[in-house]
């Protein structure tokens, strides 16, 4: 008995190793640009060795294909995010204009900010927006939202403690 027999496998190289290929090439598909899905593939299986379930995965290409689409989400609205961004900036006199490493920062600060209000409940989110973007008091959010001025403080304070983990993280 050889030593590589006697160890049992890795599951996430054989993971990867029956599965890679096949999930790239789904993906080529999906997006119709073999760069992005390659680096979409990759992402995907690094989401799945961060969180340790590649052991306990039984049907392993739904499993993935599941993952890979909400990278795929995840691609098409930062792609937004920054489109929309770049278009505030155009607007901007050339004076005024942030330098490369600034467009950088907001740009990658605006995902993440993105990213926490996605992870919020619809109503936290739409109250968030609401008293920070359109600066709606809580009187004005309740009777929008249909719901109780403690339940919008609730939301807003939900909303804030993200933000707030999200700044010092």
């Amino acid at each position: 008995m050889t030593a590589s027999s006697s160890q049992p496998a890795d599951p996430v190289r054989t993971l990867y190793v029956e599965h890679h290929s096949w999930l790239q090439t789904w993906l080529r598909g999906k997006l119709g640009n073999a760069f992005e899905a390659a680096d979409i593939a990759h992402d995907t299986f690094v989401n799945v060795i961060t969180s340790g379930m590649a052991a306990r995965i039984e049907q392993p290409r739904p499993f993935l294909a599941t993952v890979a689409k909400h990278l795929v989400i995840r691609h098409y609205r930062r792609r937004v995010l920054e489109r929309a961004y770049l278009d505030a900036l155009a607007l901007l006199p050339e004076d005024l204009a942030p330098s490369p490493e600034e467009r950088l920062i907001a740009l990658e600060s605006l995902q993440a900010v993105d990213q926490v209000l996605d992870a919020l409940a619809p109503k936290a989110r739409e109250a968030f927006l609401l008293a920070h973007l359109e600066g709606l008091t809580y009187a004005a959010i309740a009777e929008r939202l249909g719901v109780s001025m403690t339940s919008v403080k609730r939301y807003l304070m939900q909303a804030h403690r993200q933000c707030f983990l999200l700044a010092f993280a």
